[in-house]
């Protein structure tokens, strides 16, 4: 299959494509688009202990409390600097980083985790089927390969379906929710805003992107995977929608009317988050449905 454009996959599908080659303008030997994605963007709070600390496209989430900060996701490899100018410009010290949580061992997710790992000192925590694929940095993915490589980092804790990990008064539970990749991990935090509590649900990948999803023989149950993934997400508190791109949950129009003093929250979006699953289910089973009617290839 030809690697299409990144970006366009991710305004198509929101979801990871292979990259297209380099070109001027990019971001330390990223394509044009892969640069596009991401470029820097100013830091913000989304509610009490919750932060925003990715780029403009390419989400990274700081959790904060009293005895340290949580990381979840490191995007590119190029990002890392990046993510953590962030957590400085928010008036955090990337020293107190004691945890590492991945959402999806892409590139896009994954490249920054080694170097901010080294930099801070932080454990990490992944899923089973991920840590695997962080470990070999990247090679050997079901659907792209040895294409989409990265500095591999090791996973010094594995965590399972529905287990909760505690740094101090934060607790963020691990949701497994596989299909966009093997151990695509759902994180929940219970956090709040202006005096309400709310269920932050941090979306890992709900698309297939040019994946072969019957009769694939490097991962034979992802159909199976992605329907129980679909009735995890359904099942699941869903207050403030966040999730693996800021193009899941319409970050732009979000962010500017909270920098404008918005009477409520516009990250508090049940509705969106709901109005997203329904819409990735539905491109899953059209997806099946027409590689299941063209027959074997």
């Amino acid at each position: 299959m030809a690697a299409p454009d990144l970006l366009a996959a991710l305004v198509a599908a929101l979801a990871l494509a292979a990259p297209a080659a380099p070109a001027p303008g990019s971001i330390e030997g990223l394509s044009a688009s892969d640069a596009k994605a991401a470029a820097p963007a100013p830091p913000f709070r989304i509610a009490d202990n919750l932060y925003y600390v990715g780029s403009r496209e390419t989400a990274v989430y700081l959790i904060t409390g009293g005895d340290g900060l949580i990381l979840l996701d490191g995007g590119f490899e190029a990002m890392a600097p990046q993510v953590l100018a962030n957590v400085e410009a928010l008036g955090f010290d990337p020293a107190r980083i004691r945890l590492l949580i991945n959402s999806q061992a892409h590139f896009d997710h994954a490249g920054g985790l080694a170097a901010i790992k080294a930099r801070t000192g932080a454990a990490m925590a992944a899923s089973a089927e991920d840590a695997a694929l962080l470990a070999r940095g990247g090679r050997g993915d079901f659907a792209w390969g040895d294409k989409l490589p990265y500095p591999a980092v090791k996973a010094d804790r594995i965590v399972q379906h529905g287990e909760t990990v505690k740094l101090g008064d934060i607790r963020l539970t691990a949701r497994l929710t596989p299909g966009h990749s093997k151990g695509c991990t759902t994180w929940q935090l219970r956090t709040g805003d202006r005096g309400k509590a709310y269920d932050a649900l941090f979306l890992c990948g709900t698309s297939a992107p040019g994946y072969r999803l019957a009769g694939n023989p490097l991962y034979p149950r992802i159909a199976e995977d992605f329907r129980r993934s679909f009735a995890t997400w359904r099942a699941l508190p869903c207050d403030i929608f966040l999730g693996a791109h800021g193009s899941y949950y319409g970050i732009d129009a979000k962010r500017a009317a909270l920098a404008a003093g918005a009477a409520r929250n516009p990250f508090v979006d049940p509705e969106g988050c709901r109005a997203h699953i329904d819409g990735a289910e539905q491109t899953f089973e059209r997806q099946l449905r027409e590689q299941q009617a063209a027959g074997p290839r």
